[in-house]
């Protein structure tokens, strides 16, 4: 039973699911266990446990009862995916090839960890996604 997993609730579903689609197999070499656009739900599992799961928003808040509610309002990030490579630069430059965006490149991060490097970038979403090798 997987007991924990990200679920991003993503507005665009087709572009979301072409995004981690191609991502994560790049960055994992991973391929979705399954996508039901219908349903706009689809995952990938990450060494036999749920990796990540995509949601559309907009059945998300049918579900919770806040699709009266507006989509989003101006704040600080409240999450982020992290990635473990073993090239922070790589990485990074394979998934601005997807459509990530940068925010912050490639960085040693000493006050961090001795060795940690980092870059921050962010799908196609908006979504936070930081990638570090130490």
């Amino acid at each position: 039973m997987d007991a924990l997993y990200p679920r991003l609730l993503v507005r665009d579903f087709p572009a979301g699911v072409a995004f981690y689609r191609a991502a994560l197999r790049d960055l994992l070499g991973v391929e979705p266990v399954k996508v039901l656009p219908a349903a706009q739900y689809a995952n990938w599992d990450v060494n036999g446990e749920a990796g990540l799961v995509l949601y559309g928003r907009s059945a998300v808040a049918e579900t919770v009862g806040t699709a009266h509610l507006p989509e989003s309002a101006a704040a600080q990030d409240s999450s982020m995916l992290v990635f473990k490579v073993d090239d922070v630069d790589a990485a990074t430059a394979r998934l601005t090839r997807h459509g990530a965006r940068v925010v912050v490149p490639p960085t040693d991060r000493p006050e961090w960890g001795p060795t940690l490097r980092a870059a921050h970038l962010r799908d196609p979403e908006g979504n936070l996604i930081e990638l570090q090798s130490y």
